[in-house]
């Protein structure tokens, strides 16, 4: 499986993961470290989607919202994970290159909706605090419908562009991508072609995405924190403040991770890997329990699933 020179990047027929360059025997606390993550991001996710769908008191614009994000954690990252733990045990350690484009793809598709859908989840709030007498009109479903489906349609456009940019180009320098999974900036690192158009493309795209979602949710919180400050009532404000808090706190760790990965120079691979893994795997971990540990709604429906369970058993 070594590595081979080639012209084109349709003569490329696999790529090889290169991984996290530590000790050979460290690949089994690795394995299981990704395992014990994966297993916690199924099992909230999967969790958090089934308490949404069996409670009638979760039937609201949040709860949907908040549906739709564990069913996007759940999916980007089972896009990463299990092959990174299969590589783990593997001596080759490559991807086929349909393989690679489709892992690329898939990811770019599911991250940038998680940006939409973190900004119509934003706007969400910012009608329930400052609007909350015209919330059940403004915020119809058939308006939550239409900004869930922009988001994916969104995200699928971005990840056809991104995509396709990618693998036009040509990978003649090395079949070896210094990442665990395939990643635009690491694909970009052994291609032999031309990469100031593609750079600038990417860019651009990277913006048109970015600053909308981050505007969005910046005014959106200005507003929130003014109308806020103006309830009397200490046990308004905590209240308001508390539904709001998840939230930021899934942004904060998001779009934290995301700069780090993108917007710094691109000469320290380890430490990308260590950024992406924020919100490939620790981000999809923590929603579920930033979102249920601080939301009364969701800790006394799960609590009823689980009693109803039991009942069963």
């Amino acid at each position: 499986m070594g590595d081979r020179g080639t012209s084109n990047g349709s003569e490329v027929t696999d790529f090889i993961l290169v991984g996290f360059r530590v000790r050979p025997e460290l690949y089994i606390l690795l394995f299981l470290l990704f395992l014990l993550v994966y297993a916690m991001i199924l099992l909230g996710n999967v969790g958090m989607v089934a308490v949404i769908l069996t409670d009638p008191r979760l039937n609201t614009p949040m709860y949907f919202f908040l549906g739709n994000l564990s069913f996007i954690d759940l999916f980007y990252s089972s896009v990463i994970a299990p092959k990174a733990m299969i590589n783990f045990w593997s001596e080759s350690k490559s991807i086929s290159f349909a393989g690679c484009a489709t892992q690329l793809f898939l990811f770019a598709l599911f991250i940038v909706a998680e940006g939409f859908l973190l900004a119509a989840m934003a706007y969400d709030r910012f009608i329930a605090i400052c609007n909350p007498l015209l919330y059940s009109v403004q915020m119809s479903t058939r308006l939550c419908i239409q900004l869930v489906a922009g988001s994916y349609f969104c995200g699928c456009i971005s990840s056809v562009l991104q995509t396709s940019l990618t693998f036009t180009l040509s990978f003649c320098a090395s079949r070896a991508i210094d990442h665990f999974y395939c990643d635009t900036r690491p694909l970009q690192r052994i291609s032999c072609s031309d990469l100031f158009i593609n750079r600038i493309i990417s860019f651009s795209l990277s913006a048109i995405i970015i600053l909308p979602t981050i505007i969005v949710i910046l005014i959106s919180y200005l507003y929130i924190v003014s109308t806020v400050l103006k309830i009397r009532s200490t046990e308004g404000r905590k209240k308001a403040f508390s539904t709001c808090s998840s939230h930021l706190g899934v942004v904060s760790v998001l779009y934290g991770a995301v700069f780090f990965m993108y917007l710094t120079p691109d000469r320290f691979p380890e430490l990308s890997k260590v950024a992406s893994l924020c919100y490939t795997l620790v981000t999809p971990m923590l929603n579920p329990l930033i979102y249920s540990l601080r939301n009364k709604d969701v800790k006394e429906a799960l609590k009823k699933l689980l009693e109803k369970k039991n009942t069963i058993v």
